[in-house]
């Protein structure tokens, strides 16, 4: 097995090795050329990397997930200690919210991976009915008359908390839609759909 002689040219490399070269290497120094077009056609048979903009959607899917998981844990807390009578309701919230959860980070791997359907569940499933879940019951009750002011002034640590929590799961899910739309998140879906 060669490597790059004096010359600047590529002797005999193996599948891993050839693997880490630009499509077209015409010297030792590659030129502009060369690199935008080994990034904008990826080898046959070779992974294209997701480009930034799909990365940070991912994690902001994680962000979201983890969130989800920090309200529920402060939801059954609060359940548990004010009344009895709401294991019930617990377990039925458990059990809704567990699967969603699971499914939210498999499809998200699936989106990672560039998997346009993934795509598509995630914006239409999280970022259209998850995020009118969250957001639709208190912009109804400030529509009934209800002050944010109040309920700061009557909230404790647990409902401030909670309030944190779901502004950074909204805003997680709005920008992670947001991130699998851009034009590189584009370019990445489509080739991804033509391999």
């Amino acid at each position: 097995m060669t490597g790059r002689g004096e010359t600047g040219r590529v002797g005999k490399l193996s599948p891993a090795e050839a693997c880490f070269l630009p499509i077209r290497i015409e010297t030792a120094v590659p030129t502009t050329q060369s690199v935008l077009s080994s990034r904008s056609v990826p080898s046959p048979g070779v992974a294209q990397r997701p480009p930034a903009p799909v990365r940070g959607a991912f994690a902001l899917w994680i962000t979201a997930v983890v969130a989800g998981v920090l309200e529920t844990a402060l939801a059954v807390g609060g359940l548990l200690s004010g009344d009895p009578g709401s294991a019930g309701q617990v377990a039925v919230g458990l059990a809704i919210r567990v699967p969603v959860f699971v499914a939210a980070l498999v499809v998200a791997v699936h989106m990672l991976r560039g998997r346009g359907w993934a795509r598509t569940a995630l914006t239409l499933g999280l970022g259209v009915l998850g995020t009118a879940s969250m957001v639709v019951p208190p912009l109804t009750a400030l529509a009934k008359g209800s002050s944010l002011g109040a309920f700061l002034a009557d909230a404790g640590p647990r409902d401030l908390a909670f309030g944190a929590i779901r502004a950074l799961h909204v805003a997680a899910v709005l920008t992670a839609v947001l991130l699998m739309f851009v034009p590189a998140a584009n370019a990445y879906f489509r080739a991804r759909r033509t391999r």
